[in-house]
């Protein structure tokens, strides 16, 4: 049975050879042929079909080289060679070589850092409580000093309540993905610093962009979104919708058009987050910012962050 059966496939692919077309056996006769010359033939050495170079062309080559230095040339220019030396400590003015000059690379308006009384309470607050915290503030990194400011910035701000954080920087990139969520939409200036940036990206919320402090482009987004929720209803109905601001634009010095924004922002129902960073303690008759500056009271639907950092050193 076995030897039948193998006759049998034989006589198959004999008669399955002589149907074929005549192309498709050439075609694979070129393509055994030619998987059998790669198999068979010998590779070219490296440096076959190179000139070997002369002597004589060996020494003139060797002797147009010139190896670049290992260190390169100092310009006379550079900090190396002509450092500055500081000789005071940073405020208002310090001293350069010994020259007094105006410090321009601060962010101490205020001069707070040159008060009588501020070095010592410095020093007093880390014999008392050390340096940081040394701990997350949900757990051992919270001391009474803490709540203190936070109850006395919250009345000062006129506000329900206050937050301290450790790293100024977290501040309002996690203040921004804690209330706004994949399937949220934020409207925010194309200026925003780069904290508020990694907040919006780490949101996943639908971000869009308007031109910066051009009130005109907001309104112009405001209402595509108004045609899209209206289109849709169902998803529109739990879609929170935010606007992410600067008070005083680190990257631009120019000043939020708070006015207009708040007007829109009750027109359109949208929640305000505010960064006061440099216009907190800078703004308004006694410092409260922004709101304090154009005369508008808090509201419910606004979170206002800041970096004590900047203005208070």
């Amino acid at each position: 049975m076995a030897v039948a059966a193998v006759s049998w496939e034989l006589y198959e692919m004999f008669e399955a050879f002589l149907r074929a077309p005549a192309y498709h056996l050439a075609l694979e006769a070129l393509l055994f042929v030619w998987v059998l010359w790669l198999l068979l033939r010998k590779s070219a050495p490296a440096d076959a079909g190179k000139s070997k170079l002369t002597e004589k062309e060996k020494e003139e080559l060797i002797a147009e080289w010139r190896p670049e230095p290992l260190v390169s040339s100092t310009p006379p220019s550079d900090y190396v060679v002509n450092p500055r030396i500081i000789s005071s400590k940073v405020g208002r003015t310090v001293v350069v070589d010994g020259r007094s000059c105006l410090n321009l690379a601060s962010h101490n308006y205020l001069g707070l850092t040159e008060l009588e009384g501020t070095q010592e309470a410095a020093i007093g607050g880390l014999r008392r409580y050390g340096v940081g915290s040394c701990g997350p503030r949900g757990f051992f990194g919270t001391v009474d000093i803490h709540l203190e400011l936070e109850s006395r910035l919250a009345e000062f701000m006129g506000v329900e309540e206050a937050c301290l954080y450790s790293y100024g920087f977290s501040t309002i990139s996690s203040a921004i993905p804690s209330y706004a969520k994949q399937g949220d939409v934020i409207f925010a200036d194309e200026e925003v610093n780069y904290a508020i940036q990694m907040g919006l990206l780490a949101s996943r919320s639908k971000i869009y962009y308007f031109q910066h402090n051009d009130m005109g482009d907001l309104e112009r987004l405001l209402l595509e979104q108004q045609e899209r929720d209206m289109a849709d209803p169902k998803k529109a109905s739990v879609t929170r919708r935010f606007i992410v601001v600067e008070g005083i634009y680190a990257s631009t010095g120019d000043i939020c058009p708070l006015p207009e924004l708040v007007k829109l922002r009750r027109r359109f129902e949208l929640r305000l987050f505010l960064d006061e960073t440099c216009s907190f303690a800078v703004l308004g008759r006694t410092g409260r910012g922004l709101r304090e500056h154009f005369d508008i009271p808090v509201s419910r639907q606004q979170c206002s962050s800041a970096l004590l950092l900047f203005v208070l050193n």
